[in-house]
């Protein structure tokens, strides 16, 4: 048996793909251990979530950092946790060149969208995109985080159709759903190899 997968989490919303590979841990589904959850807002629910499964939960005030410097204080708080992955769960910020560069290759995101499609767009806006261009199926992809925003390699993704009556917020509800899925299938699959 391998050793299990040491996750760190940023995320600045809800947090409801952490829910979902939280559950799947506990279920025995998934061999990882939840290292660490930081975010820039200190009222994100995201941190909440953590705190009531008593996971370590950070709040980082970004307030007179800039970019970098923050990226900076972020790598440092990671490096007391030595995470196999950081999981981007709903995380509003573009990280700098620098921290990716020092992370390469061990950082997932989460776009609400089959990439290449609508990269850039964030939330509702992705979805509304969707329906304006009046495609027939969506879904999610989880990529590997590099230097531009949404252009990292595709690892996995899953897809769900566009039904006439669809709305941005129903195709939200259903694409959220399948991104905790995709974490959970592309975490396991990134077991396998280790």
């Amino acid at each position: 048996m391998h050793s299990s997968l040491k996750l760190a989490v940023l995320g600045s919303t809800r947090g409801t793909d952490l829910q979902a590979i939280i559950d799947a841990v506990s279920a025995g589904q998934l061999s990882a251990s939840i290292e660490v959850v930081l975010s820039n807002k200190e009222d994100a629910f995201i941190l909440e979530r953590a705190r009531n499964h008593s996971l370590n939960a950070k709040f980082l005030d970004q307030n007179g950092w800039s970019r970098v410097e923050y990226d900076q204080q972020l790598s440092t708080t990671l490096k007391q946790y030595s995470p196999d992955l950081i999981l981007l769960i709903g995380w509003m910020k573009i990280l700098s060149r620098e921290f990716v560069h020092e992370w390469k290759g061990k950082i997932w995101n989460v776009h609400p969208s089959l990439l290449p499609k609508h990269a850039g767009g964030m939330d509702l806006n992705v979805h509304q995109a969707v329906l304006d261009a009046h495609e027939t199926e969506t879904g999610c992809t989880i990529h590997e985080v590099d230097a531009e925003v949404d252009s990292g390699k595709i690892i996995l993704q899953k897809k769900c159709a566009v039904e006439s009556g669809d709305t941005a917020e129903t195709l939200k509800a259903k694409v959220q759903k399948l991104e905790g899925e995709a974490f959970i299938e592309a975490l396991q699959k990134f077991k396998k190899v280790l």
